[in-house]
């Protein structure tokens, strides 16, 4: 396995590249902020049956404490990976009376619940971002840390791989989708290096890639803020899965699907979801009137009541035991329901 320079010790998540079995990896893939999710959706679950869409399943951790705590309460688990759905169907066997799994896309909400035959919901939750599971399977490619083929696709049965974007984008598309996605500085140098290099010989695997990032940032600049290719392979990976695009759609027809008094609750791990998942719960918790009438047109009252105070964060406690908790954001709001 080749050696890349400057290697962290840890991936992107704060997950640690060793391969690991099955078990080993749903042994270690602790979900985060697990204790607060289940707290939130209380009020709507404990009173009666409901119906929670997982929207982004993984393997299952966040879907098992809502089963185990609510006991007639049925989960709708939606993942775009099939390995992750097989993982979560294991786990989930002792509740399979009340597990439906979904091998879909999360922006699909709408159709999914007509395929299940179900109205509205009680509760979804998204855990955005890359998986340990997926983090940890070197084939896969997401992780700089580990030399493999350049694929990044969360369904591995189809859509454009990493290497498609590296080989075939234009060196404005490259610079847009490192700077825009990645926050990164010297994407225009990088892109600019990539389409020169491919030129030579077509990019396949990730140490080639984790070279020329790393030669070009400036030395002073890698002193500081993790590994430099972090920042492309986070780009990479977002790009090649329409993490962004998904989530503006998703958030939307979720909110659109839940019943009165249903709760939304919605994990990211970096700036740029957390941004679109604030601006989305704010337009929906504002109201419609116009400021000039003395009461609320009908139809026109907010939708959403925020539940949280701004984004909140894990503890100490739990980042030590999680790493991958550290850079978590949580937002929460519940439907509004109406002539409330």
């Amino acid at each position: 396995m080749s050696e890349v320079p400057g290697r962290d010790s840890e991936a992107e998540d704060g997950t640690t590249g060793s391969a690991e079995s099955d078990s080993d990896v749903e042994r270690r893939h602790l979900p985060v902020l697990l204790d607060r999710t289940v707290r939130l959706f209380e009020p709507v679950l404990s009173a009666r049956p409901g119906v929670v869409l997982d929207a982004t399943l993984g393997m299952g951790g966040h879907a098992e404490a809502l089963l185990r705590s609510f006991p007639e309460t049925t989960v709708v688990g939606v993942d775009r990976d099939p390995e992750a759905l097989e993982l979560a169907r294991r786990r989930l066997e002792p509740y399979s009376r009340r597990v439906r799994l979904v091998h879909d896309v999360a922006d699909r909400v709408p159709e999914i619940l007509a395929e299940q035959g179900l109205s509205g919901l009680d509760g979804i939750l998204f855990d955005l971002g890359v998986s340990s599971l997926q983090l940890d399977e070197a084939e896969r490619g997401f992780s700089y840390s580990r030399d493999a083929p350049l694929d990044m696709r969360m369904d591995s049965t189809a859509g454009t791989t990493a290497a498609d974007v590296l080989n075939t984008y234009s060196r404005g598309e490259l610079t847009r989708i490192l700077r825009e996605y990645g926050e990164e500085k010297f994407a225009s140098r990088i892109a600019a290096r990539i389409v020169r290099e491919r030129d030579r010989e077509p990019f396949v695997t990730s140490a080639r890639l984790v070279r020329l990032v790393y030669d070009s940032v400036p030395a002073a600049s890698r002193r500081s803020g993790g590994h430099p290719a972090k920042r492309a392979f986070q780009a990479l990976r977002i790009e090649v899965n329409g993490e962004l695009e998904v989530l503006r759609r998703a958030l939307p027809a979720g909110i659109d699907s839940l019943n009165g008094g249903g709760r939304i609750v919605v994990m990211s791990y970096h700036s740029l979801e957390d941004r679109i998942v604030k601006r989305t719960f704010a337009e929906r918790a504002k109201s419609r009137t116009p400021l000039d009438l003395p009461v609320e047109l009908p139809g026109h009252g907010p939708e959403l009541r925020v539940l949280t105070r701004g984004a909140e964060f894990a503890d100490e406690q739990e980042v030590a035991a999680n790493p991958r908790a550290s850079s978590v954001r949580l937002r929460a709001a519940e439907r509004i329901q109406e002539g409330v």
